[in-house]
Order: C-alpha cells, then structure tokens, then sequence
C-alpha cells in the first residue's frame, strides 16, 4: 500500500503513523509545503494524510499553497481515495466537501475526553475505543457546520464536532492520536504563545506529564488503521 502524506510545519508529521506504516510495510511519500514540495499524481498513492498546522484554511495569502492543496484533497475525495485529516487537515477536509470552519467558542490545547457516538462504536473501525478517550488537542477554530452526508461520531463540552466521516472513506479528526513526546514538545517550543488561559487550556507541564496517554492513542490510531486496511482490503463497507 501506498501512503502519502501532506505536512504544513516541519514540527507536526504523522508520529506513530509513520510507525504503523513501517511495521505493515507501506511505501511512504510526503509533501512537504513549508519547502514549496510538489503534489504527487493521485496515481501515485493510495490513502492521503493530511496533518495539523498552526495557519487558519483560509490563510492563503501568507500561505499561498492552502488553494492548491485544497483543490487536491477535493480531488482525491472525487477519486474514491481513503482520505484522513487531523486537526488542520480535518478543517480542510471540512472546508472542501462543503462544510464552514470557524473559530470555536473555547480554544483546546491539552489532554481531554471525547465521546463517542452509538454509530462510531458499533463500527469494527472504532468498536475497540473507550466511549469516552482522553485524547491531545491543540485547536482554536473547528468545523462548526457539516454537509448532510456527513457523520459526526464525536463531541466534548469544548467542541460539539470532533470527528467525523464522509462517504465511507473520508475521516476528520480535530483531535491528535499521533502524536509522541517529542511532536508535543515541539508544539510547545513553537506555538505556545497560542496557550491563552481559559477552561480548556491545559499547562505545559500538564501537556507533558501523560505518557500513558500517548500510548493509549498511539494504540487506537494503531487499531483504527489496520482495520480501515483490512476493511478496504476485503471491500466491506466501511
């Protein structure tokens, strides 16, 4: 299997995606936009990962690339592409298929549950998930409205989307699985003047202080992969 993914920081990469790829022995390609990296031919790969990124989707005249990554993860949607987003890359998915991102009413950096929905928990690709996971987040806007084709399978009390699917193929999540030790603690060496007081900001030595979290989520990311390529593999529905 063919993975390619898009990065916007040189700070944020897939974490234990990469890790999982590895051990399941995927050829891997990347993007880089922040060195002004070409997009491959949709040809060329099979699922997309579109990673987070402190600049807004909207951001396109310090960031001149976000219009053409748009318009590539547009198509690789049309071309029935397995299509995961986190945090950043879930608000440009959101943005392409039709929803609206906006700035959400609490900033969330930290570590705080989710739940689940009924839906997402009786499907094998998220059957395995705690109802409620203390998940990493690290956002200011969200994707607040949603197309009707869209499900939305999670919410907390500081953000009523926190994932969702499209079309059987196409995942958001405004939450981190991925992420290690060393992404959280170059997210607080280069965005912590992002970390405003408020309900749902966390310290940093609270961001750091939870290794068993990052296994716990490394651990679903994990899960959530191998049965998404087992589920495509054998063209059940997913």
């Amino acid at each position: 299997m063919r993975l390619h993914y898009l990065q916007h920081v040189p700070f944020e990469n897939p974490g234990s995606i990469l890790t999982w790829a590895r051990e399941n022995g995927c050829n891997v390609t990347s993007t880089q936009f922040y060195d002004d990296e070409n997009i491959p031919a949709h040809k060329d790969y099979d699922w997309l990962i579109v990673m987070g990124g402190p600049m807004n989707i909207y951001d396109e005249k310090n960031y001149p690339w976000l219009a053409n990554e748009k318009t590539f993860i547009r198509e690789a949607i049309n071309f029935g592409k397995v299509v995961i987003g986190i945090c950043l890359g879930a608000q440009l998915i959101a943005d392409v298929i039709g929803g609206k991102i906006t700035e959400n009413p609490h900033l969330e950096i930290g570590w705080f549950p989710v739940k689940l929905s009924s839906e997402a928990r009786s499907s094998p690709l998220f059957s395995f998930f705690p109802q409620e996971p203390t998940v990493f987040h690290w956002h200011g806007d969200t994707f607040s409205t949603l197309p009707d084709d869209t499900i939305c399978i999670a919410e907390n009390n500081a953000c009523s989307h926190q994932a969702f699917i499209y079309k059987k193929k196409v995942f958001g999540f405004q939450f981190h699985l991925e992420n290690t030790e060393e992404i959280i603690e170059n997210l607080l060496n280069h965005c912590q003047d992002e970390m405003v007081p408020g309900d749902f900001v966390q310290t940093p030595t609270e961001l750091l202080s939870h290794p068993e979290y990052i296994t716990q989520d490394n651990y679903l990311m994990n899960m959530f992969l191998t049965q998404l390529k087992r589920m495509e593999k054998e063209d059940d529905h997913i």
